[in-house]
């Protein structure tokens, strides 16, 4: 079926093409999790565009699975084992982070490592104020000031008090980054990829600055990756999607979340164009630079670097999912159109390598 217009519903029916074995999964899961009960259920998380998203129901319980896309999957890409580790411990200190529940390495199953999550109910924004919070005043600048502080608390944490102190290498981070984002983008070339990315990752590894203090980075950190109270824009109750989670420079969470923020030269145009997001009232970029700043402690003198490097991780991400469209790998129609937002994330990211390294 076509997504649903409704984003207000944050399940569907499974797309074709993107069902599993359920009677396989149900019959695991009673196994190994024999207080599940009731009748089995499936539905689908629609809006993602990388992992298979799914809820499951047992009775009146629900839980969401997670496995990594069909197909061709880029090295260290969609880590479920990563995402387990993380989300089975930082909770402790971060309730923002859901909690895993189980980690299976069965790949007869469902065809490759998957993870169970408990499901948390509340609110996405996605194209619109959510008509629950639709008459409260200012909703789409307190929902704006909610997710960057939800990421400034992220990086406040101390990964040694959640054993997360080895997640991952922090020396050499952004060379590795940098140098990693540019091999995935040769991997994912297509005859009509964009002529001037390779370009963009060329110049941040010529002007890469030095890394500060490491923190837990979520990687891919944005709006719609966080959950609010159906009635609450000033708290982000929930954050989702820590398959790319490590430790590593902060301000490449700040970068990925400046690159999918509106902008007045770019308005909506990237990598999340259809969403329409200059029509919530969101704070602007100065605000959200300053309002991360001052909660989290991190400076931020190079944050146009960041943002440029958030273009084009996000421009090979989005590579990554058109290539899979022409490859066959998936019949989601949506990917189809993924190529066209590369081009002016690449301009964004030459302009932002350009602009003086300041937070104005």
């Amino acid at each position: 079926m076509p997504e649903p217009t409704n984003r207000d519903s944050d399940t569907a029916p499974v797309r074709p093409g993107e069902d599993l074995d359920w009677p396989r999964v149900e019959a695991h899961l009673r196994s190994e999790l024999p207080e599940l009960t009731g009748e089995f259920s499936v539905l689908q998380f629609p809006h993602g565009s990388a992992n298979l998203t799914y809820q499951l129901r047992f009775g009146d319980t629900r839980l969401v699975l997670r496995r990594p896309p069909f197909g061709r999957i880029a090295p260290g890409a969609h880590d479920m084992g990563r995402e387990y580790t993380v989300l089975s411990r930082l909770g402790e200190v971060y309730p923002r982070a859901p909690r895993a529940l189980m980690l299976c390495t069965d790949h007869e199953i469902v065809g490759a490592d998957f993870l169970l999550v408990e499901y948390r109910s509340g609110v996405v924004v996605w194209d619109a104020v959510p008509a629950s919070m639709a008459e409260i005043p200012q909703a789409g600048r307190r929902i704006g000031l909610a997710v960057v502080d939800a990421l400034a608390d992220l990086h406040r944490v101390v990964p040694q008090n959640c054993g997360l102190g080895d997640l991952g290498r922090p020396d050499g981070f952004l060379e590795r980054q940098v140098r990693g984002w540019r091999k995935r983008w040769d991997l994912a070339v297509t005859p009509d990829a964009d002529p001037y990315a390779a370009g963009l990752g060329e110049s941040l590894a010529a002007t890469r600055p030095t890394s500060g203090a490491p923190a837990v980075l979520h990687n891919d950190f944005k709006i719609d990756n966080c959950q609010f109270s159906p009635a609450d824009p000033d708290e982000v109750v929930s954050v989702f999607d820590w398959d790319m989670a490590t430790l590593g420079d902060p301000l490449v969470d700040l970068g990925t979340l400046l690159n999918y923020w509106p902008d007045p030269e770019y308005g909506d145009a990237g990598a999340l164009a259809a969403l329409g997001l200059s029509s919530l009232g969101l704070p602007g970029r100065d605000e959200l630079i300053e309002r991360y700043a001052v909660r989290s402690g991190v400076a931020v003198d190079d944050v146009d670097w960041y943002e440029a490097y958030g273009c084009f991780k996000t421009a090979v991400i989005l590579q990554q999912l058109y290539a899979r469209y022409v490859r066959g790998e998936t019949t989601d129609e949506r990917m189809a159109a993924r190529g066209d937002h590369i081009a002016v994330l690449v301009e964004r990211g030459m302009a932002r390598l350009r602009a003086p390294r300041s937070a104005a």
